[in-house]
């Protein structure tokens, strides 16, 4: 008896210090509760980078220009022989857009050399992205809801008559689709809109053409026609402005990153679902996102886009270097290159396909990954967007429920006993499962029509990708993920890459050859995260040489062939005179791959030569400089933030 008591009293013993304990920890969890903060893009930042505006030295080897590019510079003036468009023309061009960014920028470009090439008057074409989505901003119209109008009229006024709308007298007639309306095909030929559209357009005034591939013109044209080449450069780097709202904002976020004192790299991954559908790369995810890529891809397979297998094998696309860089990839590089992990990488692209989830390894190696939700608020990106016509909602219904009579039916056409068992009560339709692009993929076997929603969000997609550029263009160093390499149709990034060439040759735009990465990835795949020095070394040296005359010979080779805009140099640039000369690498087919610029006019001579004096007078930047008015313990965390991982400096 008195052993069973005493096992009684322990066990009291013991629960009693059990609920103590747990209600001790219910009062921490409580207090502690009380004190979570939600994370914060700009929190983190003031976190690694304590001392706002603060100047820090730059390194060098990871943020300087590249030298060897300095002496380029842009020269896209007309040369001899431009005269401006006279008063008379041979009609009039109207034009509908499809597409995203990226063939809309560059189908406006040909829009005007085409114009140019006809003696044409341009009527301000219509982006078919805005047009399509039902109550967008009344404030603006289809061209005007991205670039500014007056903007792209003033600095063409030279180059080719553009107007805003048709006249009067011709726009009942286009209703009643009384003119002719062409499709040209991709990279159609300037003999092809002189033969077969000019006739056309001489007899009706007026002609309309449908754009679907973003490439109206063939993007290298005789050298008889370089001048409509520099003409493509001044409407994409001088004209196409966008409107004063989106500049705004977008330099906005440019001060912003760059409040920090620290240089900033952007990265756009290039993981889109037509790209990826083009060129097989299915096999790179998962799940639902296999079977919604697969499906674009037979789609692309019946229009005639895709000449070839619907099923095919990824791990030897991306072999090839067909398919974009994984995110992880990525940072495996940067981090090769000698980045530290508190680089301020900015994350671009309207939609990266499969979700944020991929982006996990690249911000577990960098902590400082923003994009344009952690710079804007949402009141200004909802004031971008302007004034819009509320959409009725989207209330689901379900299926209304049988009668007992309608059961009674289908249970005696069931047929003969033994009869299987009922089918169990359907399962609940949560929220989540009915909205949303991906939604359709587990019900439908066709993907259905955009919804009102999915219209209006692919016109907003426009400004978020316009944000974007901006930030881009204006980066320290910019690295795609995926950029024009031989396909169909232009990129985001192979137009950050052209635009960046054309104003600042120097700056460091990496060009990474995909197949030689993949070959290099072979190497480590099973020990991706601890790689040998040698690696590191290999992987530093293709990435340095992408950046220099390497990477703009290839370049040359595979983007400008099918886009003219990712590589508009020698056309729409000069060289400064210097000691170094650099000769005119030529193709097999005695295009100039490289050098042949002329030299640059005096004026700007002497204002390279101003510049160069003034910097000269400035302290030299080394990876090494720290400001002197620092106390030491300052000097000391800043010089920790440019000093490489022990882990993956191969000097050490």
């Amino acid at each position: 008896m008195a052993f069973k008591s005493k096992i009684k009293w322990v066990a009291l013993f013991v629960l009693t210090l059990s609920l103590g304990s747990l209600t001790v920890h219910l009062s921490l969890t409580k207090f502690s509760s009380m004190n979570l903060v939600q994370y914060s893009a700009k929190e983190a930042l003031s976190h690694d980078f304590p001392y706002i505006g603060s100047p820090v030295g730059r390194n060098k080897r990871l943020w300087g220009a590249v030298r060897s590019l300095e002496s380029l510079q842009p020269y896209a003036n007309p040369r001899n022989g431009y005269p401006v468009p006279g008063k008379t023309s041979n009609g009039f061009i109207y034009a509908k857009i499809f597409g995203g960014f990226e063939k809309i920028r560059s189908s406006i470009c040909d829009l005007v050399t085409i114009s140019r090439l006809l003696n044409a008057t341009l009527v301000i074409p219509e982006i078919q992205e805005s047009t399509r989505s039902k109550g967008i901003s009344y404030k603006f119209k289809s061209f005007s809801y991205l670039y500014d109008e007056e903007q792209f009229i003033a600095s063409l006024k030279n180059d080719v008559n553009i107007i805003k709308s048709l006249p009067e007298y011709f726009k009942s007639a286009r209703r009643r689709s009384e003119f002719p309306t062409f499709k040209p095909k991709s990279s159609a030929s300037p003999n092809y809109y002189v033969k077969e559209i000019l006739p056309s357009l001489k007899k009706a005034k007026v002609v309309g053409l449908i754009i679907m591939d973003g490439a109206c013109l063939q993007p290298i044209l005789p050298p008889i026609l370089s001048e409509f080449q520099r003409l493509r450069c001044r409407v994409a780097f001088h004209a196409l402005q966008f409107r004063p709202e989106i500049q705004i904002l977008g330099l906005r976020m440019v001060e912003r990153l760059r409040a920090w004192g620290q240089p900033f790299l952007a990265y756009h991954p290039g993981l889109v679902r037509d790209t990826l559908a083009y060129h097989g790369s299915a096999e790179l995810f998962q799940d639902v996102h296999t079977e919604l890529i697969q499906y674009r891809r037979e789609q692309m397979i019946k229009q005639g886009i895709v000449n070839d297998e619907l099923s095919v094998e990824s791990h030897i696309r991306r072999e090839n270097g067909s398919c974009p860089l994984m995110p992880e990839e990525v940072g495996l590089l940067l981090r090769a290159m000698g980045y530290p992990s508190n680089t301020i990488i900015y994350v671009a692209g309207s939609q990266t396909f499969g979700g944020q989830r991929l982006l996990i390894p690249l911000r577990a190696m960098f902590a400082n990954v923003v994009d344009r939700t952690s710079l804007c608020s949402k009141m200004e990106l909802s004031d971008l967007v302007g004034p819009e016509t509320p959409l009725p909602p989207d209330v689901f219904k379900m299926p209304n429920p049988k009668s007992e009579e309608q059961l009674k039916e289908e249970w005696n056409r069931a047929g003969p006993r033994p009869r299987p068992l009922p089918p169990p009560p359907d399962r609940p339709v949560y929220q989540h499962e009915k909205e949303g692009w991906y939604a359709w993929i587990t019900e439908n076997d066709k993907e259905p029509n955009p919804s009102p929603m999915d219209l209006r969000m692919q016109a907003h997609r426009l400004l978020w990708d316009a944000l974007d550029y901006i930030v881009s263009v204006e980066a320290d160093a910019f690295f795609p993920g995926f950029h024009s390499d031989g396909s169909r149709w232009p990129d985001f990034s192979g137009l950050v890459i052209g635009q960046r060439l054309y104003e600042r040759a120097s700056s460091r735009t990496y060009r990474p050859d995909r197949k030689k990465i993949a070959e290099l990835f072979n190497v480590i795949r099973d020990d991706m995260y601890h790689p040998k020095r040698n690696w590191i070394l290999s992987a530093r040296e293709h990435l340095n040489r992408s950046l220099s005359e390497e990477g703009l010979i290839r370049q040359s080779l595979l983007s400008k062939p099918t886009s003219f805009l990712s590589h508009p140099i020698p056309e729409c640039s000069c060289r400064i005179s210097s000691v170094e000369i650099t000769k005119p690498i030529k193709g097999k087919d005695g295009r100039i791959l490289f050098g042949g610029e002329p030299e640059c006019p005096k004026w700007m001579q002497s204002a390279r030569a101003e510049k160069a004096r003034t910097n000269e007078t400035e302290p030299a930047e080394d990876e090494n400089d720290v400001p002197e008015q620092l106390e030491p313990d300052v000097i000391s965390s800043l010089t920790s933030l440019i000093d490489h991982d022990e882990e993956w400096d191969p000097n050490d």
